[in-house]
């Protein structure tokens, strides 16, 4: 990261700023363009490490591209404010952020599925003790994030 003055390293911080963002920008490689998807999301956390989930249609652009690379990038943001100045070059914007990437799965199993849906519900709603039914599991893609590298940046 260029501005060690911005990085934050707490990790309470990263995750506050995490628990409050409610999307999450998957960046895939689909040859030589980028393919950047907006998504509802839940993660895990254990040891420092996340995992993030998303749910998908069975088919479409974006498992295709996770099944040709196995890896996506990902960012969440909150707290965009413009930051006036006497002149253009002065202004600048309030923000913090979360970037980072790893490898993307499928999850294959009722078991693994249930426990992703679990995260992206429990962090859309705030609630937990959600069920799934197996034609749910079945009619939906679950997928896993491991992110292997992660940055958190604050501009105030």
């Amino acid at each position: 990261m260029r501005r060690k003055d911005r990085e934050v390293t707490d990790p309470v911080k990263i995750r506050e700023i995490i628990t409050a963002c409610d999307c999450c920008r998957l960046g895939l490689c689909d040859g030589e363009r980028a393919y950047i998807v907006p998504m509802d999301f839940g993660f895990t956390e254990q040891d420092g490490r996340y995992a993030f989930y998303f749910h998908s249609a069975k088919e479409g652009r974006k498992l295709d591209l996770i099944r040709r690379t196995g890896w996506a990038a990902f960012e969440l943001d909150r707290g965009h404010a413009l930051v006036e100045g006497e002149k253009a070059c002065a202004y600048s914007a309030r923000y913090q952020c979360v970037m980072g990437g790893g490898p993307v799965t499928l999850l294959e199993t009722a078991e693994e599925k249930r426990a992703g849906l679990t995260a992206i519900m429990a962090h859309l709603t705030g609630r937990d003790g959600w069920t799934f039914g197996d034609a749910a599991l079945e009619a939906v893609s679950v997928l896993r994030l491991e992110a292997e590298e992660l940055t958190c940046k604050i501009h105030e």
